[in-house]
């Protein structure tokens, strides 16, 4: 085995790696960027080096420091992860001219695979059937648009380089085309330092499915069965589930052959993942799907394949990368019930998936029997703008399909969560989903069924309000009790109330409050023979809501400087006294001002002073967490100022562009 490990990545699947590798008694060693400083897995490694500043072209992603820490530190070898530098053959040549191992994939199986081009061309002299599409090197956009006429709309426009849905966009008509093509280069530039791109037919109800293959430097390639990969959103993975629904054994056998074939075309070694899309219009058939790409990596769902093969893939790579030949062969290889997994995201489903930063105030997992989280982070941790929103994986597996999403959506509704907005009420959603439950979805499930997930705004939910304002009243009158009495507990006359006393009816006092940032009115209502709280009634526009409901609940009241974080059905409100003299006066609304949604990078502005523009027209973009938000106008009117210039980072709410107002 080898004797230490370099871990030239971040996040939970630093984490993941550095426990398999302390279990086999490796030496670890951690590099990480300023933003990471206090990180769980620089706390988890034997030793950690800083590289360089938060983003991550100047730390992560620089092959220079990394080999000169693995150097210092004589590592013995380098493990890539996910992401970052782990398809980058350069890298991997790196390693191997300073004597260090990579674990991972040769550097020629990286390059023969690392452009899709000329992977397709590749597989496809192996007998392994690929989408039609233009897959050749001319990059002119009016040669693009020619070809897509040619192939038919819809279309999807594909990076070259790279994955994760990153410079990948459907475009189903010839006049959506040339904007589409632009925004795919400039995040494929962005993401992967090339711009280069593909078109392809874009299969009807499509079923992304991959096959986890494992190679040894011996000769030997096996193949871990499937993952039906097909939930999806912005073409990134939501859910990913093993085995995949509706796999037959021949359709198994004949996919997993096809996969192995690929490897084999390139001498692969080490875990990878051959990617393919389905026409699951008839249910899955042999003679149906069609090879995407291959990812010359671990993929970030291999928990679901570790789950029902019982094996270690990480560890697997360690042994492989040490020169062991593979233990098994595919003969001894059986599927064990089934696994799921849900991404947990900071992100806000209720404002279209915006990135979500800053505090996690609180972080709670369920355990059980069945259960497994794979995260980077824990209570107390910063959630920055500079890298990939996921908090956490969850999986569960269970005997059947059936059991392990309950099993899901039950570790789903438990995990708490306060300050960064998640995506867990909507994933929980998503595992009960009938459609999804009975096996009849595609790629566009929830863009079909976005409306019943629970995305895009939602109702206050004023039970959580009330039992906020509660949480803020008892509070306060604890504070004010103890600075006038000197104890909390001292009997009180009717002349020491902190309240709104009045000698005849029902006393009531007016509690302003923001909830999530916006105004709602609150009514303290006291008992007549009693002190203390009767009730908190909420208006914001409807009918008074009482909170003498006795279905009232709060799965957890977490209590932080600035207020107090409700958790309930999974969603959390943050409810904090209004201060009218707290205002920002540097993001104030001026009445026609377009702002930053997120954290993030303006990498492009589309207008200027003077301009002209119509409802719904692009302005600028912002990049977040490693994704392009398009911001529109949202109404006619001509602009006055550009407020930031393209290039610099910008805070949430920030002004960017001014319109001019009405006189």
């Amino acid at each position: 085995m080898l004797e230490s490990v370099l871990i030239a990545n971040r996040g939970e699947i630093a984490c993941r790696i550095i426990r398999t590798a302390k279990r086999l008694g490796m030496r670890t060693i951690a590099v990480y960027s300023e933003a990471d400083a206090d990180s769980l897995f620089v706390q988890m490694a034997d030793e950690a080096h800083l590289i360089g500043p938060p983003p991550a072209r100047e730390s992560y992603l620089r092959i220079d420091k990394i080999i000169d820490v693995a150097k210092r530190t004589k590592a013995a070898s380098i493990h890539p992860g996910y992401g970052f530098l782990s398809e980058r053959a350069e890298f991997a040549e790196a390693c191997a001219e300073n004597g260090i191992v990579f674990v991972g994939p040769p550097a020629s199986a990286i390059k023969a695979m690392g452009l899709k081009d000329a992977a397709k061309a590749l597989v496809q002299q192996a007998g392994v059937p690929v989408v039609p599409g233009y897959h050749g090197s001319k990059q002119d956009p009016d040669f693009l648009r020619q070809k897509a006429y040619e192939i038919g709309y819809p279309v999807l426009i594909k990076a070259v380089a790279g994955g994760g849905g990153k410079g990948m966009r459907r475009v189903d008509k010839a006049a959506d085309f040339d904007a589409a093509l632009e925004s795919a280069q400039r995040e494929a530039q962005n993401a992967f330092g090339d711009p280069r791109v593909l078109v392809e037919k874009y299969i009807l109800s499509p079923r992304h499915i991959e096959i986890q293959v494992f190679a040894d430097g011996h000769g030997n390639v096996v193949h871990l069965f499937e993952r039906d990969c097909s939930l999806q959103r912005r073409h990134q993975k939501v859910i990913e589930e093993a085995p995949a629904p509706g796999m037959t054994p021949e359709m198994r056998q004949v996919m997993g052959q096809a996969a192995v074939e690929a490897a084999r075309a390139v001498g692969y070694v080490s875990a990878g993942t051959v990617e393919f899309i389905a026409d699951g219009r008839e249910g899955l058939r042999p003679d149906r799907f069609y090879f995407m790409e291959m990812n010359t990596r671990l993929q970030v769902e291999h928990p679901v394949t570790e789950a029902i093969t019982g094996l270690d893939l990480v560890e697997l790579q360690f042994r492989v990368a040490a020169g062991e030949a593979l233990p098994f062969s595919q003969e001894d290889l059986a599927i064990d019930g089934h696994a799921v997994e849900a991404r947990l995201y900071a992100e806000d489903p209720e404002k279209e998936f915006l990135p979500s930063t800053g505090k996690l105030w609180a972080l709670e997992f369920p355990e059980g029997e069945g259960i497994r989280i794979d995260t980077g982070v824990e209570t107390g941790a910063e959630v920055t703008p500079y890298y990939d929103p996921m908090i956490a994986k969850v999986i569960a597996h269970g005997e059947t399909r059936e059991e392990a999403l309950d099993k899901l959506a039950e570790a789903l509704g438990q995990t708490i969560v306060a300050g960064p907005k998640t995506n867990a009420a909507f994933l929980k959603k998503l595992c009960e989903a009938e459609g999804f439950r009975a096996g009849q979805f595609d790629t566009g499930f929830i863009d079909r069924n976005i409306d019943s997930l629970g995305v895009g705004p939602q109702p206050l939910d004023h039970i959580a309000v009330c039992i906020g304002a509660e949480n803020l009243l008892d509070r306060a009158r604890f504070l004010l009790q103890n600075a006038v009495f000197g104890r909390s507990d001292e009997p009180r006359s009717p002349w020491s109330l902190l309240d709104g006393f009045q000698l005849l009816g029902t006393r009531m006092a007016g509690l302003p409050l923001l909830v999530d940032g916006e105004r709602v009115e609150a009514r303290e209502v006291f008992s007549r023979m009693s002190p203390t709280i009767s009730a908190v009634t909420v208006s914001d526009g409807e009918p008074w809501r009482d909170t003498s409901d006795p279905d009232r609940y709060a799965e957890r009241e977490i209590e932080v400087p600035h207020g107090v974080y409700i958790i309930r059905n999974g969603r959390q409100t943050l409810v904090q006294l209004y201060d009218p003299f707290d205002v920002d006066l540097e993001h104030m609304d001026e009445g026609g001002t377009v702002k930053a949604p997120m954290h993030g990078k303006l990498i492009a502005v589309f207008v200027q002073p003077g301009d002209r523009v119509e409802k719904g027209q692009r302005l600028a973009i912002v990049e977040a967490m490693k994704m392009e938000h398009v911001l529109v106008a949202p109404s006619d009117a001509e602009v006055a100022e550009i407020a930031a210039e393209p290039g610099a980072q910008v805070a949430e709410g920030a002004r960017l562009i001014v319109f001019k107002t009405e006189e």
